[in-house]
């Protein structure tokens, strides 16, 4: 039985953190840097805050807009340094600390969010 390759599965992390950041965090940008300091939109209370976070849904969206975008950093910089650097043979040693270094921050989030 041939070996199957986890490449299908690391394009889709790929592809879909790269949606989820063009999508969201642009609109995050926009209300945490501009139009909460500049006073377009009142700051929210500490116990609204708290409240909404306490919702599933809204973990559940935030983990996916933590997590999601990491695996896309881990796939273009993996082939950024694979293809642009030229540095082939240390292939299995980037795709091991690339992805290490996504599935580390995604258990940080998931840590983070289940204990709020």
């Amino acid at each position: 039985m041939a070996k199957r390759s986890l490449e299908p599965l690391l394009w889709t992390l790929f592809s879909t953190g790269g949606v989820i950041s063009a999508l969201f965090l642009p609109a995050v940008l926009v209300i945490l840097g501009f139009a909460i300091p500049l006073g377009w939109v009142n700051m929210p209370s500490y116990a609204s805050l708290s409240d909404l976070f306490r919702t599933p849904i809204i973990r559940l969206g935030l983990f996916v807009v933590c997590s999601l975008p990491l695996f896309h950093w881990a796939h273009r910089f993996r082939f950024t340094l694979y293809d642009g650097l030229q540095i082939k043979h240390l292939n299995e040693v980037i795709s091991v600390l690339c992805y290490g270094g996504a599935l580390v921050g995604t258990a940080a989030a998931a840590y983070v969010l289940w204990n709020l």
